[in-house]
């Protein structure tokens, strides 16, 4: 059966570097195996939820080339979650709760204090019908929990391979608030089983809810799909994103300027035994999309890394992959240029170096030497071996050669001391530029 997958994202904000990697690997894995992309809003909280950031999240999965098969919001969906939270009441699985947070809290500091687990009692299940008609006459709405099974629950993960929780260490999970709202563990797994999900990728920080969700699973007759849990990322020091992660949303990257494939290639190669390096669309990464090769071990982001990957695609990007983008400057411009860019944005600088005003650079020490190269120029047509005709006929004439020839002459053609291949951009620049520029007096 073809997998069916999903990206939940909470319409919160904006997504950042670490769910994107999340959404990327499902997407890869369903496109590998011939699946479904299921991107799935988990908008329950209608207080902080905005149309804006789910707006702004679509945006930012389409520059990354993610396209879904199929868009939810869990905010249409509250009649099922509904009907689900009845079937568990009526089963003896979703019980009341009348604690205030404040009684809850000075419960757990009594356990710890006695050296115990700061593991809910499941005191509610004790109240008698009266003692609850009493503390809702006191004004209290309960909260509703989960009555976990207290059992080992196993399952093998498809990155952490067999994995094991015993959920008589855990406190029953409230899935109900007190104003009837639901938390994120509930409505997930209803939509889970009635979108059909498949495989469920997702952070490792999830590994111990996956044990809560395989019971409610259950406890609804539902199929439980395949569970992956990928390492989280770390800065280069090895510490946690959390501080940086609004310099490191999607749409922030994009801003700066980088391309979308070097930051998929980056964020789809991290932490896998593959190397990084640039991917100029999403074939060679689909075809090796294998989730054997995700290490378990902390996947370390390094902002320089992902510019150095930025710079490396563009230079190998072929003029097909950008003539839409260039507004200036044909394929020759472009294979002169693309080995020097670090950002796509780079080019504009380079088409004023090619046929911009700038200011050469003329040493005074080599003044005569720039002016006889350029009586010596040689006359149009010009090709990539111009550069080389001109220079032979310099070198013999002023006897002048490596660095001490080649530096004046990028000086005062671009008024740099870096760039391009000259060969490639001299034709570019053209004679009545190039003899002008020679003969300038700065």
């Amino acid at each position: 059966m073809a997998p069916v997958l999903r990206f939940a994202p909470s319409p919160t904000g904006r997504i950042h570097i670490g769910n994107g990697r999340t959404a990327i690997l499902n997407w890869l894995y369903a496109r590998k195996n011939g699946g479904k992309f299921v991107l799935r809003y988990d908008d329950t909280d209608v207080e902080r939820s905005k149309v804006e950031f789910a707006e702004g999240i679509a945006v930012d999965l389409d520059w990354l080339g993610i396209t879904p098969d199929r868009v939810e919001y869990q905010s249409k969906r509250f009649a099922a979650y509904d009907a689900a939270a009845e079937r568990l009441k009526a089963t003896g699985r979703l019980y009341p709760c009348y604690e205030t947070a404040d009684e809850l809290e000075r419960r757990r500091k009594r356990q710890l204090a006695r050296h115990q687990p700061p593991v809910y009692d499941r005191a509610a299940l004790k109240l008698s019908d009266a003692e609850r008609k009493a503390l809702e006459a006191e004004g209290r709405k309960p909260h509703w929990r989960f009555k976990l099974e207290h059992r080992i629950v196993e399952w093998t993960d498809l990155i952490r391979g067999p994995q094991h929780i015993d959920t008589t260490n855990l406190s029953d999970p409230v899935l109900v608030r007190e104003d009837g709202t639901y938390l994120y563990t509930l409505p997930s797994v209803v939509d889970d089983i009635d979108f059909g999900i498949t495989h469920v990728i997702r952070g490792e920080d999830h590994v111990v809810n996956t044990a809560v969700q395989i019971e409610i699973f259950e406890a609804l007759a539902g199929t439980v799909p395949s569970f992956a849990h990928h390492s989280l990322l770390t800065g280069a020091d090895g510490q946690g994103l959390s501080k940086r992660l609004g310099s490191l949303a999607i749409a922030a990257l994009r801003d700066e300027g980088l391309e979308a494939m070097a930051v998929v290639s980056h964020a789809a190669l991290l932490g896998t035994s593959d190397s990084i390096h640039p991917c100029i669309d999403y074939r060679e990464l689909i075809d090796g999309c294998d989730l054997g090769k995700l290490s378990r071990a902390p996947a370390r982001f390094d902002d320089n890394e992902l510019r150095g990957l930025n710079a490396r695609l563009l230079h190998m990007l072929p003029y097909e992959a950008v003539k839409t983008r260039l507004t200036r400057g044909d394929e020759a411009f472009w294979l002169a240029v693309r080995g020097n860019l670090t950002l796509f944005a780079d080019v504009g600088a380079w088409w004023t170096i090619v046929a911009g005003d700038i200011t050469p650079v003329i040493a005074g020490e080599d003044r005569d030497f720039i002016a006889t190269a350029a009586q010596l120029l040689p006359p149009s047509p010009w090709s990539s071996e111009t550069w080389k005709t001109w220079t032979e006929a310099v070198k013999a004439k002023t006897g002048r050669k490596g660095k001490a020839l080649f530096m004046p002459l990028r000086l005062a053609l671009t008024g740099l001391d870096h760039g391009p291949e000259l060969a490639l951009l001299l034709p570019l620049i053209g004679h009545d530029r190039a003899a002008a520029r020679l003969t300038a007096n700065p």
